[in-house]
C-alpha cells in the first residue's frame, strides 16, 4: 500500500474491500462471476440471433445490439479486475489504469443512455407516425445514431480524467468501490476540485439527465396516442410493444440514481452498501437486458429455441 503521507502526481489507489469479510471474499466471487457469465452469454446470444436472423435486421434490433455490445464492454472493463482482486488480493490499481477504467465506465454509460433515448424515439415514431417510420428510421440513420452516441459519450466524458490528471493525491487512497468512478477518485485529491465537480455534474445533467427527461416526454406523447384508441384491447396491444423498453430504461436509470444518491448522501453508510450498489450499477443492466428482450420478443424467442 502506498505511504499515507506521500503526495505525487502518479499515485496508485486501493480498491475497496468489505471490512471484516476479507477472508470470505473468495466466496463472494461466486455470485459475481455467475452474474458476469450470464451477462456475457446473454448479450452474445442477442448479438448472434440478430446477426443470423434476416427478419431482425431492423432499427429496433440494431439498437438492441448496441445495448448488448455496450453492456459487454462495460462488464468486461470492470468485473475481471474485481475478480482478480477478490481471488488474488491485488487491491492496488495504478493511476493510469484507474483513469482509463473511470473513462470507460462513464463513457459507456453515456452511450447507453443515448441509445435508450434513440429506442424511445423509435417507439414514438412507430406508434404515433407509423407510415413515416420506415422512411425516418432507416438502417443508415440507425448507424449514424450509433456513431453520434459514441461521439457524444467520448466528448462529454473525456475531460473527466484530464481534469484529474494534474491533481496531487495524499492521505488515504482507498476507494469506496471495487472499481474507479470519477467522484470516488476526485474525493481523494488534496487540492481544489471545484472545476472537476462542476464539469462532472454538468456532463451528467446534459447527458443522462437530459436523456431521462426526453424519454419521459416521448412516453407521455405515446400515452396520449394510445389513449386516443377506442378499444382497450388495441390500447394494450400497442402499449405492450413498449413494455420491454420501459423495463430496460428502469434497469439502467434506477441503479444509476441509487448509486448517485449513495455517493451524495451516503457517506455514513456501511462500506458494504457502496460496494453492492456499485456492482448492481455495473451488472444489473447487463444481466437483465437480454432476459427482458428475450422474454418480450417472440422473434428472438423463436430463434433462440431453434438454436438450442
Amino acid at each position: 500500500m502506498p505511504s499515507s503521507n506521500s503526495s505525487d502526481l502518479s499515485p496508485s489507489f486501493i480498491l475497496a474491500s468489505i471490512p471484516g469479510l476479507e477472508a470470505a471474499q473468495s466466496w463472494m466471487t461466486i455470485p459475481l462471476c455467475s452474474a458476469y457469465i450470464l451477462a456475457v452469454a446473454g448479450n452474445c446470444v442477442v448479438l448472434l440471433v440478430v446477426r443470423m436472423e434476416p427478419s431482425l435486421h431492423a432499427p429496433m434490433y440494431f439498437f438492441l445490439c448496441m445495448l448488448a455490445a455496450i453492456d459487454l464492454a462495460l462488464a468486461t472493463a470492470t468485473v475481471p479486475r474485481i475478480l482478480s482482486f477478490y481471488w488474488f488480493g491485488t487491491r492496488e490499481i495504478s493511476f493510469g489504469a484507474c483513469l482509463l477504467q473511470m473513462f470507460l465506465i462513464h463513457t459507456l454509460s453515456a452511450i447507453e443512455s443515448t441509445v435508450l433515448l434513440a429506442m424511445a424515439v423509435d417507439r414514438y415514431v412507430a406508434i404515433c407516425h407509423p407510415l413515416r417510420h420506415a422512411a425516418i428510421l432507416t438502417n443508415a440513420a440507425t448507424a449514424k445514431i450509433g456513431l453520434l452516441a459514441m461521439a457524444r459519450g467520448v466528448l462529454f466524458f473525456l475531460p473527466l480524467p484530464l481534469l484529474l490528471l494534474p491533481l496531487p493525491f495524499c492521505g488515504s487512497r482507498v476507494l469506496s468501490h471495487s472499481f474507479c468512478l470519477h467522484q470516488d477518485v476526485m474525493n481523494l485529491a488534496c487540492a481544489n476540485t471545484t472545476p472537476s465537480v462542476v464539469y462532472g455534474l454538468t456532463a451528467i445533467l446534459l447527458v443522462m439527465g437530459l436523456d431521462a427527461v426526453l424519454i419521459c416526454l416521448s412516453y407521455i406523447l405515446i400515452l396520449k396516442a394510445v389513449l386516443r384508441l377506442t378499444a382497450w384491447r388495441e390500447r394494450l396491444k400497442v402499449f405492450s410493444t413498449c413494455i420491454a423498453h420501459i423495463c430496460v430504461v428502469l434497469a439502467f436509470y434506477v441503479p444509476l440514481i441509487g448509486l448517485s444518491v449513495v455517493h451524495r448522501f451516503g457517506k455514513d453508510l456501511a462500506p458494504l452498501v457502496h460496494i453492492i450498489m456499485g456492482n448492481i450499477y455495473i451488472l444489473v443492466p447487463a444481466v437483465l437486458n437480454p432476459i427482458i428482450y428475450g422474454v418480450r420478443t417472440k422473434q428472438i424467442q423463436r430463434r433462440i429455441l431453434s438454436l438450442i
